[in-house]
């Protein structure tokens, strides 16, 4: 390449997103994506919920890289690794199977995505332990459980231990569940999404999800993991009691990948730290997705789809010569727990107030100190009047 390209770092939502946009932009200059996996695009979300639908790794994929590298004109390093970047001399370091090698580039953008939390467990099968945050761990998890989802009935003999009742550990423990798979959630919490949601509506979800044959385990968490009889795990919880178990899913939450960014000397809190134009503390290194700490968003992450669709197109703008600082609108986000259907529009955790019900079963609003309504959550039914209440709430 004559031009030093245009270099993405990771082939997630964010990734991809940011070149499609860029290319209704900029259809002359290079672009190269390196990424650790395939390259073929996915939507992340449907992880969460297509064991159920009885949906294979393979079909999870909506554009094999093959296609999205056609259709975009680009040059893809799939299964590289970035080792580091100098933001002076605008290089990047990978290797890959042919070897360590360095490029140029014009603009860097790193959508290096999240990391699952892991907690240290005690027990000979700590390591048996998994997490779904790819493709691929997807894969390996129902491969490790023996489940073929395209058999009927095949889970119904299986029982997983959740860790963790956040949004990914309901959403898990739902899929599961519905499919027949004998679930258990563990969680320190007093309640299943006791973070995002008021009382009321934290009942009714775990309340739906026992109605599932979902057994919780609230106020303890896991604390040992031994290999048992029969290829099975013995999994002891923090307040003593033992349950028998063919996998442990953990689902505690998600830690920004800012290990690179760090090495080469970016501001990171939270996330790589963007200003309003998505550019890190070195001029042309920009950043977005769940690796990055928001300053449009006062200073939070995002690990949701639509602030990377957002991003995206602000960025991809700038790239192409049109610096254009992005704006977060209200964005609910919709729980997949087909079990008790949920929308949640959180408050920013700055906000101090309260929830009221609001306007019958299954409807909550949160409310500032001068009564302004600055965040909802809405349940079964009443998820039909989330443009209705994203009106009336301001950020």
């Amino acid at each position: 390449m004559s031009q030093a390209p245009l270099i993405v770092v990771g082939a997630g939502v964010a990734g991809w997103s940011t070149v499609r946009e860029f290319r209704k932009l900029d259809t002359a200059t290079p672009v190269v994506m390196i990424t650790t996996d395939s390259g073929d695009f996915y939507a992340k979300p449907t992880l969460s919920n297509a064991y159920a639908q009885k949906r294979t790794p393979a079909q999870l994929v909506t554009t094999p890289a093959a296609k999205m590298v056609e259709t975009l004109a680009i040059t893809l390093m799939a299964h590289t690794q970035v080792l580091s970047f100098d933001t002076a001399a605008r290089t990047v370091t990978l290797q890959s199977s042919a070897g360590v090698q360095t490029l140029a580039f014009s603009q860097l953008v790193l959508a290096t995505g999240a990391h699952p939390i892991r907690v240290p467990l005690a027990g000979d099968a700590a390591d048996a332990v998994q997490s779904i945050n790819t493709l691929d761990d997807f894969a390996a998890f129902h491969h490790a459980l023996g489940v073929d989802a395209s058999l009927p009935d095949s889970g119904k003999s299986k029982t997983v231990v959740v860790m963790g009742a956040g949004l990914i550990g309901c959403e898990f423990a739902n899929d599961l569940a519905q499919a027949g798979v004998h679930v258990h959630v563990s969680d320190l919490a007093p309640r299943p999404l006791a973070a995002l949601l008021p009382d009321a509506a934290s009942q009714q979800l775990e309340s739906a999800l026992a109605g599932l044959g979902i057994e919780w385990h609230f106020g303890t968490s896991v604390a040992k993991v031994e290999h048992g009889e029969d290829k099975r795990l013995s999994v002891t919880l923090s307040d003593g009691r033992s349950l028998v178990a063919d996998s442990v899913l953990s689902a505690i939450g998600l830690r920004a990948d800012t290990e690179i960014a760090r090495s080469a000397g970016l501001v990171c809190e939270r996330g790589v730290v963007v200003n309003a134009l998505l550019e890190t503390s070195a001029p042309g290194v920009y950043a977005l997705g769940d690796c990055v700490q928001y300053e449009s968003a006062g200073q939070r992450t995002l690990p949701y789809v639509m602030p990377v669709m957002t991003a995206a197109r602000a960025l991809a703008a700038t790239l192409a010569g049109t610096p254009t600082e992005v704006v977060f609108p209200l964005m609910p986000v919709s729980v997949k727990t087909p079990a008790l259907p949920l929308v949640v529009a959180a408050a920013h955790p700055a906000v101090a107030g309260e929830w009221e019900a609001e306007g019958g079963e299954g409807a909550w609003r949160f409310v500032d100190k001068a009564g302004v309504q600055r965040g909802f959550v809405l349940a079964g039914k009443s998820t039909a009047r989330r443009m209705e209440m994203s009106k009336l709430t301001t950020q």
